[in-house]
């Protein structure tokens, strides 16, 4: 009874979720989706006594920053994704950016996001198309350390990390990842 009392509150607007509970659940995503850009690869091949190792590891960890101000900047991918953000001490984020096409020719296409916020290393809001279209986009602000060899610490570089879901189909693959760099 006292549960569906609860419910009935949060539901008609009269209880709301403290800002410290929706920055937790916000820290708690950006952790989701820091693990989920973080691959291995370690494979031994061994032909007529001849021993090939092959090893790559990216790891991400979410980039907590106090003031949210520091997320402010030019990002690119390496297939030429952009992005530019101007990040106020709120949280509150205004952004454009280019994405490619994979559709025919690749062609660019700008947008402009919409009601952005940065919340615990966040990024949430809505990309709006030249044509008018939305997407809802999601990212999170990582240091990714990129190592080729187990015996070595990598290089660490910081950025967004964004996963399509579903992922992005061009002629013969799919993107279901990609790290915008901080230029």
């Amino acid at each position: 009874m006292r549960q569906t009392f609860l419910a009935a509150l949060l539901a008609a607007g009269l209880l709301t979720v403290p800002a410290a509970a929706r920055q937790t659940g916000a820290a708690e995503r950006a952790r989701e989706l820091a693990a989920r850009m973080t691959k291995t690869k370690h494979a031994v091949k061994e032909k007529h006594g001849v021993r090939v190792e092959k090893f790559k590891e990216i790891r991400s960890e979410a980039a907590v920053r106090t003031d949210p101000r520091e997320y402010s900047g030019a990002y690119e991918s390496e297939i030429g994704f952009r992005l530019r953000l101007t990040v106020g001490p709120e949280g509150r984020v205004e952004g454009s950016g280019t994405d490619i096409t994979f559709e025919g020719a690749r062609a660019p296409r700008d947008f402009t996001l919409r009601g952005a916020r940065v919340e615990s290393a966040l990024l949430t809001g809505t990309k709006v198309f030249a044509d008018g279209s939305t997407q809802s986009f999601e990212a999170v602000f990582i240091n990714r350390t990129d190592r080729d060899s187990p015996a070595t610490a990598g290089t660490t570089t910081f950025g967004i990390g964004v996963l399509y879901d579903p992922p992005l189909a061009g002629e013969g693959y799919a993107i279901s990842r990609l790290f915008y760099q901080k230029r």
